[in-house]
This record gives structure tokens, sequence and C-alpha cells, in this order.
């Protein structure tokens, strides 16, 4: 449980923590919240030369609206985010979903662009990018560019970005008017982890009938998913009890389980179908 030995530099600017990222040649790890990041330090899973603090660049922080979509900053913190009015107004979801991470001390200082470039297939967070149609900026030492959501989980704990690139901020949808989201987890008892998460934005018309529907899922699988399965069943169908529970059924169809000593694959493809069906209940019924 003691980690390697690495240096310690902290960066001011984007820029000059891209500058050091190139010196270290691929071998720094960029320090933010820490959260992720130094447990895998203790187990040696990874092994850094040097870390890069960033957690003081200002210009990482913060939620603005652009348009019909929210743009937060990569070192907004949880505690931040689910207090952040415009957060509160267009994406209630998004706060119902921090406050299910970790306890109030990982809350504090815990951030969405740690819990995104972490890339844990357990994590909170990937599943409400997926359904948000979230866009994940990185700048580059040539530029910025915005990659989607679904391209940017490539495995467990592998995503689009370079050894030299930094997360700057990510970009997600305001759902439609009158849509609604929750997000819904079975969590590990030991670590608080999603064994099974089910992120639900959708909507039903005056007719009962339902016209726009997001579900993703973390937890089941190597990477998060979108349960598009789920999404087809719905969508132009009576929001009723037994429309629900057809269209949970489909809930595990669109990736392939993963298992482990806690939770068998066939454990995991009824707790998707399960926590499913109660997120939709919730908000359509």
């Amino acid at each position: 449980m003691i980690p390697n030995s690495f240096g310690y530099i902290r960066a001011n600017t984007v820029e000059e923590a891209i500058n050091l990222l190139k010196e270290e040649g691929g071998q720094g790890k960029l320090l933010a919240g820490g959260h992720s990041l130094v447990p895998l330090m203790k187990f040696r899973l990874t092994t850094p030369t040097k870390l890069i603090d960033i957690s003081r660049i200002a210009e990482l922080r913060g939620v603005k609206k652009q348009g019909e979509r929210l743009v937060i900053g990569a070192l907004t913190t949880y505690k931040q985010i689910q207090n952040d009015q415009l957060v509160l107004d267009h994406l209630p979801v998004l706060a119902e979903t921090v406050r299910q991470i970790g306890d109030i001390q990982v809350r504090n200082r815990g951030t969405i662009g740690g819990n995104l470039s972490h890339a844990d297939p357990a994590a909170d967070l990937p599943a409400l990018a997926l359904a948000l149609d979230g866009l994940i900026e990185l700048q580059e030492e040539d530029g910025a560019q915005l990659i989607e959501a679904a391209d940017f989980f490539l495995g467990p704990l592998v995503t689009a970005m370079s050894d030299t690139s930094i997360l700057t901020s990510v970009t997600l949808a305001i759902p439609p008017e009158q849509a609604k989201g929750t997000y819904l987890k079975y969590p590990h008892p030991a670590s608080g982890y999603a064994v099974v998460g089910v992120c639900v934005i959708a909507r039903k018309n005056e007719q009962g009938v339902i016209d726009y529907a997001r579900v993703a899922i973390n937890g089941a699988s190597d990477v998060a998913y979108r349960a598009t399965s789920v999404e087809t069943a719905l969508v132009g169908e009576q929001a009723t009890l037994e429309t629900i529970k057809k269209a949970a059924a489909f809930a595990a169809n669109d990736a392939e389980m993963g298992e482990d000593h806690f939770a068998s694959s066939e454990y995991r493809k009824q707790l998707c179908q399960v926590y499913t069906e109660r997120a939709l209940n919730k908000i359509l019924l």
C-alpha cells in the first residue's frame, strides 16, 4: 500500500500542464482531487514519475449555459455541482447523481473531470454522460477537440485521452421540455460504487405516449453503455406498467455483462432489468 517514489509539481495553466506531461514522456499523471489516482498508486497499478497538480487552474472550474447545453469545467467538484443553480434548474438529474457519489469528503474534493477520465466501469457519471449526449473536451498541444461520450470510454480505466492531453470540460445536453430524469443504483456494500447504475431521461406527451427516452447503464459491463433496445421499446408506446416492464426486460441486451466475486453476470443482468424498471416507473408513472 506504498506508492512508488515520484516527483511533484504544480501547473498554473493548461498549457503549462501539457508541456509538463510532454517532458515526462507519457509517464506523468495529472492530479486534481486524487480520489481515483492515489489508490491506484498505492497498489502500484500506476507508477507515475511525476504528479502534475492542476487543482488550482481556475479556468477549469465552473458551470455555464451555452444554448441548450451546460458546460462544466473539469475541476468542478461534486459539491459545487450539486449546489449550482444552473444544474438545479436545467439538469437536476446531475445533482441527484453526484449526491450518490462517495461521502461528503469525496464530494468536497472529487471532480467531474477526474471521474470521467478515470473511466471506472462502476463510476456513476459515465452513464449520465451517455444519457445526456455528453461531449468531452480535450486540450492537446495542437488545440482542443470534442469527443462524444460514446467514443470516449474504451474499456476499464481506458479512454480516448492521449498521454499529453487534458480533459478540460464536459458538455451535457439539456433534456427536452417536460422530460424528467433520474439515476438509481445498487451500490456495492463495501465501496459504494455501482454494481449496477441506471440513468434514465424520458418524457410522455399529453396523451400519455412516450416520445423521448434515453437509458444508460454503468457497473454492469466493461464500459457504461446506452440501452438502446429499451429506448426503442419505449418510444411511441403508452406509458404503462406493462410497457415499462416489457422494455426493461431488454436492459442487458446492448452489452456483455461482467462478473466478479460479488455479482455474477446473470445477477447483473437481473439488476439491470430491475433498476431500469424502477427508474422508468419513477419518472413516467
